[in-house]
């Protein structure tokens, strides 16, 4: 009977070797990554499991004539990082419910200031120029894009408490800079962005 050892080196030569390391220990490792992050997770984690094997064969320690310790340490440390990644969603989901629910009411105020956005823009063009990249592209999603503090976060990958901070920091820099009858009305043109 051929050992774990003797099918990686195998497979190092002959890549589909590796095979028949996943018919002798998928079953294995599979019930151990369900039992460490649920049946979705533990599937994802077994076929990753491989895979990162089937990578890392050539460093495999061929003293070893079972694999299943080095299939199970692997499984092991992808199963924490898939915890970690979900832990992380759900902190994301809280905090953005959280937000949501702060900012509901003033939603449909925003809405009404985006609209009128678009025709101060042309006032507004050489100093949105001049912003770095990240206010520019946060402005340009409030303004634009029609979306919330929280959908804008989400697009540039920055916490809700990011977007409000750049929005005052330009409010406040933009309204310095202009003068104060770039509308009809007699405001800033900035109105549209709220603090």
């Amino acid at each position: 009977m051929t050992t774990d050892a003797e099918i990686v080196r195998l497979s190092l030569a002959r890549p589909r070797e590796f095979a028949a390391l996943f018919d002798r220990h998928a079953a294995s490792v599979g019930h151990y990554a369900r039992r460490l992050v649920g049946a979705d997770a533990g599937d994802d984690v077994m076929s990753e499991t491989f895979l990162v094997a089937f990578r890392r064969r050539a460093d495999y320690d061929f003293d070893r004539e079972s694999a299943l310790p080095w299939l199970l340490g692997i499984a092991t440390r992808l199963a924490h990082r898939a915890r970690a990644a979900e832990a992380k969603r759900w902190r994301a989901l809280q905090a953005s419910a959280r937000v949501a629910v702060e900012t509901a009411i003033s939603d449909i105020e925003a809405a009404s200031d985006r609209a009128d956005a678009a025709s101060r823009l042309k006032h507004l063009v050489p100093h949105i120029r001049r912003m770095s990249d990240a206010d520019r592209d946060t402005l340009l999603l409030y303004a634009w894009g029609d979306l919330s503090t929280e959908q804008i976060a989400d697009a540039l990958g920055v916490p809700v408490g990011t977007v409000w901070s750049r929005i005052n920091r330009m409010r406040r820099k933009l309204r310095l800079e202009l003068p104060t009858d770039t509308s009809e009305e007699g405001d800033d043109g900035l109105a549209h962005i709220r603090a």
